[in-house]
């Protein structure tokens, strides 16, 4: 039974300006209706993990040694290999349920939990397991997926390595393979080499599946190093003993996650069948000779790495779920803390009625929900993108389409939640002062666990480069084979229609935008489509002037380094602008698709925030670039303060929406 099986279907709840019923009753409908909006299409994945959540056994105990933690981790693991939890991210034919996006959802919740149980999951299930399912054959399916669902067959992914994180193209392990043995020979060419920070592999894996640059030659031919690809290497035996030729040592204590058992791997001349090749793209054949369906080594590479987007999303997932889990602790926690008297009065103020604390707090509790709605459509879009009928979708070029923009939204949003996370939580922590410096409020330890999403699953500043690389390369396209006169003309002319072609609007933000006026100066900044044109609009002008940048560097023939170096700011600042965008877009698709007008209403107001916030942080832009004028700088820096206000009352409605299980909300600070 998968998990969607054992769900039930909940039905809208009544909007509270429908009823008779008093304050308290209408504010729990407000918060019931705000969460089934913000759970999204997989509702009833997260409110079958909410039931099986509700424990404070799941949050990590400090008091526990690394090992203790290691084996607390396994345990619970195992629970979830009981409870069906790894089936949905499997095809029906492999032996799974096939539901990619509940299995994204159910990983996802786990960040309210311990997040080493989360990172140990996606290892086994996501990265190892996404690995044999994606980039292997029927031969590696019938032999390992089931085995590695039941948790049988303990696995880790063997990619980053000490020389190469985010370059992976570059990695200097090496598979040879040797025509007389008919195997490879997997080897670790150099110290850096060596791959490392690989969770599962300090103890528990007994097979690793490892990139590594595919040598070989046909009949007649010198060998010649074809790339990257993933195979299948055991490195423990059944005894749990390590296999020979391999070195595997425990990375030790780290600055968070202490269930992991990250590890370190090194291979000298170990010896694997060839048709440990996981070879859905490219294979061996017995004489050596090499084949594949996809030419261009580079499209090869970028096509394999495609189908493992899946972890990337995950990571983006649970971290969202981590900052949220954080505002709600720490804003429930301002509600009751109370701090110096006001005038005339001896009662203390509660700390949340501060306007300082609620400029804290406030913006960040509006980007996570902004957030939240982006991150279940790029789930909604994964889910289709992984799940259609490869025979429906062969020679497709919209649907290669599809995906090259999931993969960029995958990197953007991972991007832009992690970093939002680690801020979160660390706010948190300062906003409960020294209450949230103790173990005991989870806050200090949640600091420690978020720490690394910023760069595992690719590092945050590579990614957002990636998403203004695809948005300049998508670009480029119109303006392939004009000459300086018709650059400028393009530039001049054309580039705004171009970028809003490209950005695929939705009907709704259309609809808007149709029915506003063209001047973002003249409109009301309250107005939903002035603020698109304004975040539009900042996008636009961002990724045209790096064009024209990069343009003019290249006809000067300079180095190409230097070209990309000089402009790296500015291509990290197109993508963020771009992210920022679509997030807003996504959020407003959220409100549109809310059933109930109290809770949209609220979230039209939330979204103001998330919006003035946005603009705040990033006025100097806006006041440089002429996009706004200073008394409307003025006007937003006023807007922040007055949307904070009228915000305050619904703070604690806004958080308890988040659907945290209120176990794992457990802490011992009191106001």
């Amino acid at each position: 039974m998968s998990v969607t099986d054992r769900a039930v279907t909940e039905e809208v709840t009544p909007d509270p300006s429908e009823t008779g019923a008093g304050d308290t009753a209408d504010r729990e409908l407000l918060v019931e209706n705000l969460r089934y909006t913000l759970d999204g299409r997989w509702r009833e994945t997260r409110q079958y993990a909410r039931r099986n959540m509700d424990r404070t056994d799941l949050l990590p105990d400090p008091t526990l040694t690394m090992q203790e933690s290691r084996d607390r981790t396994f345990e619970h693991i195992r629970e979830l290999s009981e409870l069906d939890f790894a089936a949905a991210g499997f095809r029906t034919e492999h032996g799974g349920t096939g539901d990619v996006g509940a299995s994204i959802t159910a990983i996802e919740m786990l960040g309210y939990a311990d997040l080493s149980l989360m990172v140990k999951a996606g290892v086994q299930w996501g990265l190892f397991g996404g690995a044999i399912e994606n980039l292997g054959t029927k031969r590696h399916h019938d032999r390992y997926v089931k085995p590695l669902i039941d948790l049988d067959l303990l696995g880790c992914f063997a990619m980053t390595e000490k020389g190469h994180g985010s370059n992976v193209q570059a990695l200097e392990t090496v598979a040879t393979y040797d025509r007389e043995s008919d195997e490879f020979v997997v080897h670790s060419t150099t110290p850096s080499a060596t791959k490392d920070y690989i969770g599962g592999a300090a103890q528990h894996a007994s097979l690793a599946t490892v990139f590594a640059q595919l040598v070989t030659a046909g009949p007649g031919q010198e060998p010649e190093d074809h790339g990257v690809h993933c195979f299948v290497v055991p490195i423990r035996d059944d005894k749990g003993e390590t296999m020979p030729g391999v070195t595997i040592e425990d990375d030790g204590p780290k600055g968070g996650l202490a269930g992991v058992d990250n590890g370190r791997l090194s291979f000298d001349h170990v010896r694997i069948p060839r048709e440990n090749l996981l070879n859905k793209y490219a294979d061996v054949d017995d004489d050596g000779s090499y084949h594949s369906p996809i030419d261009n080594p580079n499209r090869r590479f970028f096509t394999m790495l495609g189908t493992l987007i899946r972890g990337r999303v995950s990571v983006a997932a649970t971290a969202g779920a981590a900052g949220r889990k954080a505002l709600a602790i720490a804003t429930r926690y301002g509600l009751e803390r109370r701090q110096f008297e006001a005038p005339d009065s001896d009662d203390e103020i509660v700390i949340m009625d501060y306007l300082a604390h609620q400029r804290k707090l406030l913006p960040l509790i509006a980007k996570s929900y902004a957030l939240a709605f982006a991150q279940n459509e790029v789930v909604e879009e994964l889910h289709e993108v992984q799940t259609a009928n490869p025979e429906d979708t062969e020679g497709d070029d919209s649907m290669a389409g599809r995906q090259r923009q999931l993969e960029s939204a995958a990197a953007g949003l991972k991007a832009m939640t992690t970093w939002h996370a680690s801020h979160s939580i660390n706010v948190c922590r300062e906003a409960c002062g020294g209450n949230g410096y103790l173990d005991e409020n989870q806050l200090s330890i949640m600091r420690g666990d978020i720490d690394v999403f910023t760069t595992f699953e690719g590092d945050n500043t590579v990614l957002t480069q990636l998403v203004a690389k695809e948005l300049l390369s998508a670009y480029a396209e119109d303006v392939r084979g004009l000459n300086t006169v018709g650059w400028a003309r393009f530039i001049a002319d054309m580039a705004r229609d171009v970028i809003l072609e490209k950005s695929a609007a939705r009907q709704v933000v259309q609809t808007l935008l149709d029915s506003s006026g063209e001047d973002p100066e003249e409109s009301e900044l309250s107005n939903r489509a002035t603020q698109i044109r304004l975040f539009r609009n900042r996008e636009d002008h961002l990724l045209r002037t790096c064009a024209n940048r990069l343009r003019r560097a290249t006809a000067e023939d300079a180095d190409a380094f230097e070209v990309f170096n000089n402009a790296q700011d500015h291509l990290l600042k197109v993508g963020h602008a771009h992210m920022e965008r679509v997030v807003l877009e996504a959020f407003i698709e959220g409100i549109e698709n809310c059933d109930s007008k109290a809770a949209a209403d609220l979230l039209g107001t939330v979204c103001d925030l998330f919006v003035y916030s946005a603009l705040e942080d990033d006025l100097d832009w806006f006041l440089m670039h002429r996009h706004v004028s200073v008394e409307r700088a003025k006007a937003i820096r006023r807007g922040v303060n007055e949307l904070c206000k009228e915000l305050r009352p619904h703070a604690q409605t806004l958080v308890d929406a988040f659907g945290v299980p209120e176990a794992l909300l457990t802490v011992a600070m009191e106001g």
